[in-house]
């Protein structure tokens, strides 16, 4: 099932995707079952991000390819950082170059959605909070991550985070392949087979040190072949199974 957030002559509201045809629900978090008597064509409707998180809880340096090419020894517990609700943006909305930063990279990524309050979970537990996965681009001005030797005013601009397009239910998070492709060219793919501390894992090892709430997305780690943008490029963010988004990369003040 693919689950979005739209916009519509003034309303914004959720819908299960079936073809060209959006039905509406009234809260995906509470219940799946659309609204009587209400459907729109795909088409008449702005696609937005398909959810609002709190809170978007990132893992830095899950892929044993990624931690290959940095040369870096795997962690032995999950890097966490977080990026505020403010980043968040939704396909084809433009990402901004902030005029203080020379060197802006993307990262592409699976990401979760938690679907119900979690807190406390075990690893065998964490499927049934999970409502489903969309695609993310954990955008990062990485000259401004060196420099202040914490990742917090690098990863949190307004627009660094894109995420979408759906919300993807029923899937297996355990071999999804992620690809990001750079004005057509791709620069990064592997596998989700290639997480050191796979999802389930995760939503466990999160939820033992802050409450998730619905809505509430993890970024799952990148894999190697992060690079640099400039404004005028088109990045896109390709998770087998889950999606593509794609958003420009346009110049901030």
């Amino acid at each position: 099932m693919r689950i979005g957030r739209f916009h519509h002559r003034g309303e914004i509201f959720y819908g299960i995707v079936e073809g060209d045809t959006v039905l509406p629900v009234a809260d995906p978090f509470q219940s799946l079952e659309p609204v009587s008597g209400r459907q729109f064509a795909l088409p008449e409707l702005d696609l937005l991000a398909p959810c609002l998180p709190t809170k978007a809880v990132c893992v830095g340096l899950n892929y044993r390819d990624h931690a290959l090419e940095l040369g870096m020894a795997l962690p032995e517990e999950p890097v966490l950082f977080l990026k505020p609700s403010t980043a968040v943006i939704g396909p084809g909305e433009p990402i901004v170059y902030p005029a203080m930063s020379h060197q802006v990279d993307y990262e592409a990524e699976l990401a979760v959605v938690i679907g119900k309050k979690a807190r406390q979970v075990r690893e065998e537990e964490a499927a049934g909070y999970i409502l489903g996965y969309t695609c993310a681009n954990d955008v990062t001005a990485r000259d401004l991550q060196k420099k202040d030797g914490q990742w917090t005013r690098a990863k949190s601009f307004d627009t660094f985070l894109p995420l979408g397009p759906y919300i993807v239910t029923g899937v297996d998070p355990g071999d999804r392949e992620v690809s990001l492709y750079l004005n057509g060219e791709r620069k990064q793919h592997s596998s989700t087979s290639q997480l050191i501390f796979p999802v389930y894992r995760l939503v466990s090892f999160i939820s033992r040190i802050m409450t998730l709430l619905p809505g509430d997305v993890i970024l799952t780690g990148t894999p190697a072949g992060v690079g640099p943008v400039q404004p005028g490029d088109t990045v896109e963010v390709v998770v087998s199974g889950i999606g593509r988004l794609a958003n420009v990369i346009v110049p901030g003040t």
